[in-house]
């Protein structure tokens, strides 16, 4: 699914990956799940997702999240790009994309 990474606000079809893939893991091609916040320990950590053992009744707990935009740009460096297009089209023909065409 091309689509991944869209939401009701953001319809636009980006994958879920950051252009040159996620810090020491690369590119995600298996279904994911978002969680909020963060989870310690070291990256690739295995997590165990169970049920709560007590009712959370807190206003944080209980409100609905609206997800309006996922952020897509690289990791490494500046991170100005969300696609693949969006940087080949500000940045221009490159020495690589010519040696390949040739």
């Amino acid at each position: 699914d091309d689509k991944r990474a869209s939401t009701p606000f953001d319809l636009t079809d980006i994958a879920i990956t950051p252009l040159g893939g996620f810090h020491h893991y690369g590119q995600i091609i298996e279904d994911f799940l978002m969680i909020k916040g963060s989870d310690k320990g070291p990256r690739k950590r295995l997590l165990t997702l169970r049920k709560s053992l007590l009712v959370h009744n807190k206003r944080a707990a209980l409100e609905n999240i609206n997800l309006k935009f996922i952020d897509t740009t690289s990791k490494w460096g500046h991170g100005r790009f969300q696609t693949d297009a969006e940087k080949k089209a500000f940045m221009g023909l490159q020495k690589k994309d010519r040696e390949a065409m040739e």
